[in-house]
């Protein structure tokens, strides 16, 4: 009898990284269950992403949770001040911009590790990677470090020794050019996810925000054209 494959929670917001992040889960053996947060974020459009990636890529389960941080504010993506524009990359790389959003990776890793737990899972895949972690500070291998050590203390799975939770970041070392590369490799569909922190009302993305113009870059560097759309361009 064949056994059946580990589970694994793959956090899934729709964009380039979480899309290739669970092709990795699923490269890897993984029977992928994806989980997208909506948590307030202006450019809720990622939702229809998710699910067609979701999809697309044949997860046994796709949940959408509704946590509102723009209750609390703080970030230019849940309204909290304009999304920056045309910033050059050399900028990107220094301080950490408004565009972060207070606790909100603690808080889906968190619901990840509950439905893992829940499901008798013990990993879970996040898309972040060097890029992000030069300014945001939830998305450190430090700080993802912690957070397993931390699941590990605070589960009774984890205090009981049924396993070891891990928290698996497969792109933490890449830039956005070897992400699509691999992504590549693997089959992910980039026509079908979104990264825009600032998309129009007919979904489009601006083509101007830090995640537009790292996305465009490296479809550039690698000679490649972006298949999703951009308005203006």
């Amino acid at each position: 009898m064949t056994p059946s494959p580990p589970k694994a929670v793959v956090l899934l917001s729709g964009g380039l990284d979480s899309a290739t992040a669970l092709a990795e889960a699923k490269a890897a053996g993984f029977a992928c269950y994806a989980l997208t947060v909506l948590y307030g974020q202006r450019h809720a459009v990622e939702r229809n992403s998710a699910r067609a990636v979701g999809d697309a890529q044949g997860v046994v389960r796709h949940l959408e949770l509704s946590i509102d941080l723009q209750t609390f504010g703080g970030s230019a993506l849940v309204g909290d001040g304009e999304v920056p524009k045309d910033r050059p990359v050399e900028s990107m790389a220094h301080g950490i911009p408004i565009t972060y959003v207070p606790a909100r990776n603690t808080v889906m890793l968190s619901l990840a590790l509950a439905w893992a737990e829940a499901l008798g899972a013990f990993d879970i895949f996040v898309g972040v990677n060097c890029v992000d972690y030069s300014g945001y500070p939830d998305c450190r291998p430090e700080y993802l470090r912690a957070f397993e050590n931390l699941a590990n203390l605070a589960t009774k799975a984890g205090v009981e020794g049924a396993g070891r939770f891990r928290v698996h970041a497969p792109l933490i070392e890449l830039t956005k050019e070897q992400i699509i590369e691999r992504g590549r490799e693997l089959g992910v569909d980039y026509a079908l996810t979104h990264s825009c922190y600032d998309p129009n009302e007919q979904g489009q993305s601006c083509g101007r925000c830090d995640s537009c113009s790292l996305r465009l870059a490296a479809f550039e560097k690698l000679g490649l054209e972006d298949p999703i759309d951009y308005a203006g361009i």
